[in-house]
């Protein structure tokens, strides 16, 4: 079950990334009417056509929506949320997500998808995720889920959770998040560190010299000339991710991270960017962080093994493992995701991985618990191939074909 303003494309990315029955999956818009007098005149908009419900009867809406798929469809029934503006987007998934089996992919699949180009930049850094300083561009749904699991992997190599947390520096459109600052919303506040208030991200760059840079703010042009020479200066190998998207609105493209650092910089980006060859003829592939390597293997493995809830732990071993099906040669290129063309397997490695930690943690409903994990997995996966409708055909023996007389 999706419920969001992009329903019906995610519907067909599911079937297309896991291929399972479109009959299994439905596409839901909550159409709560609109502010816009231009939509609300306009005899072809096919939205309710009254001003947007707000407040408690926009929470009643909900609470009615998930009791009635859930009564519909049972407990089992996975419903994921995207598109949610910032000020329900966690408030609603903190709401829901003990409650019902569901994620919002803007929060979390867009975090696992980050974590993982991360992840896999580690290797070519030769480094740890605790050793870096990581500044973003952008202090919205999109990067407080990235922030968070970042903090889980650093915790995971045993660093303290508040040392985690110093690692991480957040940059909205006033500036710097810092201590002090008037007007800052819970989720800001916990990355709001001892500073003096800094107001440009060029500014910001030059005093916290991160080691890491991540934008999702959509600010065409953000990630400016200074920016990525003073990157490449401060770090022998920058982590520069222009995850905003579409392409018109990416912090800054393949071929600017790639000149201007020299080639040093480990690019990675929400939108598809072409091939760049630099004047000394090397060449770099980019890779896009797309949300689709997150979604269907998560879905698959929960409903697989019949869980509950979705832990935050699912999705950073989501990240791990997209991160190891990157080849040495894709990093040596320059890519940190595995080939789109190889999505089907990604997310069928993520499904497994997901059923044997459900399992190991106690976490799955389905008993009795399998043996084979892979083949619960590939039970599910959906084929439209058609078996073969022809009858069989056999051919006598050639000696049994000879013409033979008897003789009386």
């Amino acid at each position: 079950m999706l419920w969001n303003g992009n329903s019906s494309g995610k519907t067909g990315s599911v079937y297309s990334m896991w291929r399972n029955s479109t009959s299994e999956v439905s596409p839901n818009n909550a159409r709560r009417g609109t502010d816009n007098q231009e939509l609300l005149k306009d005899p072809l908009y096919i939205g309710l056509r009254h001003k947007r419900v707000r407040g408690e009867a926009y929470d009643e809406l909900l609470d009615e929506f998930m009791k009635a798929v859930t009564d519909r469809y049972g407990m089992k029934c996975l419903i994921q949320f995207e598109d949610f503006a910032n000020v329900n987007a966690f408030r609603l998934l903190h709401k829901y997500r003990k409650q019902y089996l569901t994620f919002n992919d803007d929060i979390q699949g867009t975090a696992a998808v980050a974590v993982a180009g991360l992840l896999a930049a580690l290797r070519i850094t030769k480094s740890r995720m605790s050793d870096h300083t990581i500044v973003f561009q952008g202090a919205g749904e999109a990067a407080m889920g990235i922030a968070e699991l970042i903090i889980m992997a650093m915790e995971k190599e045993g660093l303290p959770h508040d040392e985690c947390v110093k690692k991480i520096w957040m940059v909205d459109s006033k500036g710097l998040i810092v201590k002090g600052r008037d007007h800052l919303t819970p989720e800001k506040q916990r990355f709001a560190h001892e500073h003096s208030e800094v107001k440009s991200l060029e500014e910001v760059v030059k005093e916290l010299k991160p080691s890491a840079l991540i934008g999702v703010a959509a600010i065409a042009g953000a990630f400016t000339e200074r920016i990525l020479i003073d990157m490449a200066a401060f770090n022998h190998r920058p982590v520069i991710f222009a995850l905003s998207n579409p392409t018109c609105k990416a912090e800054c493209t393949a071929e600017q991270c790639y000149t201007l650092t020299q080639g040093r910089g480990i690019f990675a980006s929400g939108s598809p960017f072409d091939p760049v060859t630099l004047a000394d003829g090397r060449s770099f592939f980019p890779g896009q962080g797309n949300n689709a390597y997150v979604f269907p293997g998560v879905a698959l493995g929960v409903i697989a093994c019949s869980m509950s809830h979705i832990p935050e732990q699912i999705f950073l071993i989501t990240a791990e493992t997209i991160a190891e099906l990157v080849m040495e040669k894709d990093l040596s290129e320059g890519r940190l995701y595995p080939p789109l063309t190889c999505i089907q397997d990604v997310s069928f490695k993520i499904a497994v991985k997901i059923v044997e930690y459900a399992y190991r943690h106690q976490m799955a409903m389905l008993y009795p618990e399998p043996v084979d994990k892979e083949a619960l997995v590939r039970a599910l996966v959906y084929s439209t191939d058609y078996d073969d409708f022809t009858m069989d055909s056999y051919c006598w023996p050639e000696e049994a074909m000879n013409i033979q007389t008897c003789k009386l």
